[in-house]
């Protein structure tokens, strides 16, 4: 396993890896709407979520891979009525061939709407099984 660390997302929020590579996956963790120098996006949800979503695209890309890998995604909300948004936001980052599967709940974020982790698969398209 090896751990992945980069100032051009925000950084963790306690004591936790941005993400850890094993094997074949990266598991991204929970990304929030903060800039690199730990600052709060506090404005519209539109605004929260593209900071999420870039701070997680830019930890994809610090371990050497991207969104368009993922095969699972958590997103959780603070109010259910941004799911619609959210789901419009969400096709921005995702473009893959093949969308991941994903979790959308709603939970009792404090301070903030929403924060969404991701695993990603960078091994052979079939997979171990070869199953495409």
């Amino acid at each position: 396993m090896r751990a992945i660390s980069t100032d051009k997302a925000a950084p963790s929020g306690g004591p936790f890896s941005q993400a850890v590579i094993a094997g074949d996956f990266v598991y991204l963790a929970g990304s929030v709407p903060r800039l690199p120098d730990g600052t709060w996006v506090r404005g519209a949800f539109a605004e929260q979520a593209h900071a999420a979503f870039t701070n997680l695209a830019r930890v994809a890309e610090a371990a050497g891979s991207d969104l368009d890998h993922a095969v699972r995604v958590g997103v959780y909300l603070r109010e259910w009525n941004d799911f619609a948004e959210m789901n419009t936001i969400f096709a921005q980052y995702f473009k893959g061939p093949v969308p991941p599967v994903r979790t959308t709940l709603p939970v009792a974020l404090s301070g903030f709407d929403i924060e969404v982790d991701a695993v990603l698969y960078n091994g052979s398209p079939g997979g171990a099984a070869g199953v495409a």
